[in-house]
């Protein structure tokens, strides 16, 4: 998301996060970060593999989440905690159901295009897709929407992803996402709120 410090912008024209500064080199976009950290520290290949075939079905999820999951599952956090945070007012009902009915239209896509009968997204191993997916996914369930609970395809494919990653791990990456909801006791800068609200308002737009 957008970033006000400084020092950000010096790394994304954008100022935007994430970001990666790798000496003189600098690189915004996640997707873009996890593609050039992969080929710089030669990752185990199924990651990123090098079957261009393979590869091209990473590349062809990448492609749609951008438009599909990342379009809708993080806007649970935003609805059910950043942006009563930052106003001061919840936001009605009938925004997070409208957002939980496009999520729920892209998981179907998500299960039936991409996951398949496949143990992952682009077969039998781990790739980045499944990571770029899971991190997204997560989100809904931080907020106390649990996508995964009527969906056993989908609960089963997390699970792996788990195991894959290795639990550890996994909960230790997702660990701000699930205790997310802790924020809203903290106190904001009302300057910050000022400039941060209309921004977060206009993503949910």
């Amino acid at each position: 998301g957008p970033s006000n410090n400084e020092g950000a912008g010096k790394v994304s024209l954008l100022k935007k996060v994430p970001a990666l500064k790798d000496g003189d080199f600098t690189l915004a976009e996640c997707t873009a970060i996890l593609l050039y950290l992969s080929r710089k520290y030669n990752t185990p290949d199924h990651w990123y593999p090098s079957d261009i075939q393979k590869r091209a079905r990473v590349d062809e999820y990448l492609s749609w989440h951008h438009t599909n999951i990342r379009a809708n599952a993080p806007k649970t956090m935003w609805i059910k905690v950043l942006i009563p945070l930052f106003t001061g007012q919840p936001l009605p009902s009938e925004k997070l159901q409208e957002v939980m009915e496009g999520l729920s239209t892209s998981l179907k896509q998500f299960e039936e295009r991409f996951l398949q009968d496949k143990a992952f997204i682009i077969g039998s191993e781990i790739s980045l897709a499944d990571l770029v997916a899971i991190v997204e996914l997560m989100q809904p369930v931080g907020v106390g929407c649990d996508i995964f609970e009527d969906r056993p395809r989908l609960r089963e494919w997390r699970q792996r992803v788990e195991d894959a990653v290795g639990k550890e791990l996994f909960f230790q990456a997702h660990e701000m996402i699930l205790n997310i909801k802790e924020l809203s006791n903290i106190q904001i800068d009302p300057q910050l709120k000022e400039q941060l609200a209309p921004v977060l308002m206009k993503m949910l737009k």
